[in-house]
């Protein structure tokens, strides 16, 4: 792609994988504000190139196209990259103004509204650590004003199936999903999501399935991250460590990568080698409570209670002065051994994203005998 004032030049090609042979291109020169026209001709050509079957649906997605003016569509661009980049809230927010921006410039365009939902999700998570009513109320009227514009975006549903899952509303979710893969069966992030479903419902090689399928189709949206994850549930360790490495190769200073290898190499009995990227994530996403959570039990599990009591500190002396994520201190509780202090209940009043996995995660396995823990299973729809 070539940019040149307000014109835009794609040269798009298709190669056979099985035989690197070099079997259709073409290119495209236009004004910018068709950029979306000319995501749909691209579309429509490849399509018609490999002699897949369009239904009635997607051709009307393909050829129902928005005009953008550059500046809207160079903004939400601007949005995405810096999102996909993010590990701090100072990332995240920095989003939130790009997204802004093009909403501003043109109140119509539906996909910024994605990215602002995406964005405000993020916000909501125990890793950047905001009183979950304030981003949440915007990520739900972002999703909404999403689907009012375009009834049709497969992106928007994937959000809204999110957020049902982590209300634990889990028959709305799994249909939105399905809405989401209905409208385009090609979108990874539905895999994603749907893998995430699955997941918490206990279903570990279907959840595999799906996240594998998501990152075939997306691999540079798809990273191990998920996959990685998955595994750790289902106490497959080294297979999860090895996902996680692979995924740090590539991204070294991705905070969530670093965070997840934190967990792993805890539960396989790993706690001291598990300090330095948990410190190195604490760096990078500005002294995430998620992370320092999950350092406490890495420090007490290694020998260092004098750390770990500093940590949990610190974290006692935050929540003084202003809000923390009841899961940071689950997490930190659970790690010390002291079950009675995880404040459960608390993360469950609010909705905290970590009780999703309630049923699968090995930190919970001390609680399983628990009658609280069942009750709280039953309350979230997963006994």
């Amino acid at each position: 792609m070539i940019r040149q004032g307000s014109r835009i030049r794609v040269h798009a090609q298709l190669i056979r994988a099985s035989t690197d042979e070099h079997f259709w291109s073409e290119a495209y020169d236009l004004e910018l504000r068709d950029v979306l026209a000319l995501e749909s001709d691209v579309a429509q050509a490849i399509a018609n190139k490999v002699q897949a079957t369009v239904t009635g649906e997607e051709y009307e997605r393909l050829t129902a196209v928005h005009s953008v003016s550059p500046e809207v569509y160079e903004n939400y661009l601007k949005g995405r990259f810096t999102f996909d980049k993010s590990n701090s809230k100072l990332d995240i927010d920095l989003s939130i103004g790009y997204f802004d921006e093009a909403i501003n410039r043109d109140p119509s365009f539906a996909p910024a509204y994605v990215g602002l939902a995406t964005s405000y999700a993020a916000l909501s998570t125990i890793f950047i650590g905001l009183p979950p009513e304030q981003p949440r109320a915007k990520l739900l009227n972002a999703t909404q004003k999403a689907l009012e514009l375009d009834p049709q975006s497969a992106e928007a549903h994937v959000i809204l199936a999110d957020i049902r899952r982590r209300q634990w509303l889990w028959a709305e979710s799994e249909s939105e999903y399905k809405r989401a893969l209905a409208l385009n069966p090609s979108n990874s992030a539905a895999y994603l999501g749907f893998a995430w479903w699955l997941l918490c419902q206990g279903r570990f090689d279907d959840a595999l399935k799906w996240a594998k399928r998501g990152r075939e189709i997306d691999p540079l949206a798809a990273t191990g991250s998920l996959i990685g994850w998955i595994l750790f549930c289902d106490r497959r360790y080294d297979e999860a460590i090895r996902e996680l490495q692979s995924d740090l190769a590539v991204r070294p200073g991705d905070g969530n990568a670093l965070w997840y290898l934190g967990f792993v190499l805890i539960a396989s009995g790993q706690a001291a080698q598990a300090v330095p990227p948990l410190e190195k994530a604490l760096a990078v996403s500005e002294r995430s409570p998620g992370v320092m959570g999950v350092l406490v039990r890495a420090y007490s599990h290694a020998g260092r209670r004098a750390d770990a009591l500093h940590s949990l500190a610190e974290l006692k002396r935050r929540s003084q002065s202003g809000y923390l994520p009841a899961a940071a201190f689950v997490n930190a509780y659970l790690g010390l051994g002291d079950n009675e202090q995880a404040r459960l209940e608390r993360a469950y009043q609010e909705q905290s994203n970590i009780l999703q996995f309630l049923k699968v995660h090995p930190y919970f396995d001390p609680l399983r005998d628990d009658p609280g823990y069942a009750d709280l299973l039953r309350r979230g729809g997963l006994n």
